[in-house]
């Protein structure tokens, strides 16, 4: 069965280019020109992952980013045409799993796209986990379950994205170490290119604070190491 992708843009022209390339790599495609379209298709439609552009005519693409987090965690990457910063922090922190700017390389996109599924079918197929992976990580009130893939803080249950997952999995898994932000980068996205200009680390690091109500001041789990990364005390 052919994964569905979702493609917003209000530029049919880039809508379908990008629809041309995933096709040809097997994929199903659903081209939408419009906020309110892809809006119809995100209420009906099981998507197994959506590239959204922000700048829509109507409603954005951070509405339909926060439309499909109420109910679906399949992969969202942004497609913005400016390349500021705060557009790409809202859509992270919106729930968003990666960003690109536009103008972009149509094969780059179809690569990240390829990589997205890899990690959401990993993270819905529990089963597959063997090893460290079939066990517990806990750390104070914090508990992983890798095989499962559920997290629990303080016995409650703690909501996570597969990318929020697959960072404090990491950091977990390497307690008492500093794991740089181009090793979380390479342990998440495998084989994506990361420059020291991506804030996309930084910025999944914050919300997952958020969530977990940690302070970057005096944090009980995620400690900041300014100008090497991050790490979980033993």
């Amino acid at each position: 069965m052919k994964d569905k992708i979702l493609v917003v843009d209000d530029e049919k022209e880039i809508a379908d280019l990008v629809a041309f390339y995933l096709e040809s790599e097997n994929f199903e495609v659903i081209p939408c020109y419009s906020a309110d379209t892809a809006l119809g298709h995100v209420g009906e439609t099981q998507f197994d992952l959506a590239i959204l552009d922000i700048m829509l005519p109507g409603s954005s693409g951070f509405e339909i980013c926060k439309k499909i987090r109420e109910k679906f965690n399949y992969p969202v990457i942004m497609l913005t045409a400016k390349d500021e910063e705060i557009d790409k922090i809202r859509g992270l922190m919106l729930g968003a799993d990666d960003y690109m700017t536009k103008p972009f390389r149509p094969l780059e996109l179809v690569a990240r796209v390829k990589a997205q599924l890899r990690r959401y079918k990993h993270y819905n197929q529990p089963q597959a986990a063997e090893g460290q992976d079939s066990s517990l990580l806990v750390h104070g009130g914090l508990v992983m379950n890798v095989k499962t893939h559920e997290c629990q803080l303080d016995e409650k249950p703690l909501v996570l994205t597969p990318t929020e997952f697959s960072i404090l999995k990491i950091l977990c898994q390497r307690k008492g170490e500093v794991v740089s932000s181009e090793e979380l980068f390479h342990g998440v996205w495998k084989d994506e290119y990361y420059s020291k200009s991506n804030n996309t680390i930084t910025v999944h690091i914050r919300h997952l604070r958020e969530k977990m109500k940690d302070s970057v001041e005096h944090p009980k789990y995620i400690k900041t190491v300014w100008g090497v990364g991050y790490k979980i005390e033993n």
